[in-house]
């Protein structure tokens, strides 16, 4: 009984990891849209494809209202410190049964290489430069991919 048990937990590990290998390229192909969308000002179409949190951008845009979606994306990327960049790479960092998380880097506008230093007075020792940054994308009950995460912020 107890191989049998085993057998089936198996199985049914397999079939999630095969799952979530199956629905990467899909996953991927939504978060670089998402991100190009934002980058390129299609708040809208961006929206769409978002699934997390707002409260960062409600929160910075006491003005808008709360489910005015779109307002708060462009906010973000245009005066609140979203950095709505160009993509520079995307490249699997963990896939499990519920989420794929990608390792992205982004390019400032002079093609560099976008690296976040430390804020507000910290230090490089205390917060060390960062050039890579994982975004989530989750699949929903309604099979639809959604990014969970906004690009990074730099006040």
């Amino acid at each position: 009984m107890k191989n049998l048990i085993f057998i089936l937990m198996l199985i049914a590990l397999l079939i999630a990891s095969c799952r979530a290998q199956t629905d990467e390229p899909l996953a991927q192909q939504v978060l670089v849209e998402f991100l190009k969308d934002l980058h390129n000002g299609r708040y809208e179409d961006a929206a769409k494809l978002y699934g997390g949190t707002y409260e960062t951008m409600i929160d910075h845009n006491p003005n808008l209202d709360p489910t005015d979606h779109i307002g708060l994306m462009k906010n973000a990327c245009t005066i609140n410190g979203s950095q709505c960049l160009e993509v520079k790479s995307v490249t699997i960092y963990e896939i499990s049964a519920t989420e794929i998380r990608y390792n992205v880097e982004f390019l400032n506008a002079d093609g560099t290489l976008f690296v976040q230093g430390p804020c507000c007075g910290g230090n490089e020792t205390d917060f060390p430069p960062v050039s890579n940054f994982i975004l989530t994308v989750i699949k929903d009950d309604e099979s639809k991919f959604l990014v969970m995460n906004m690009p990074p912020y730099a006040p």
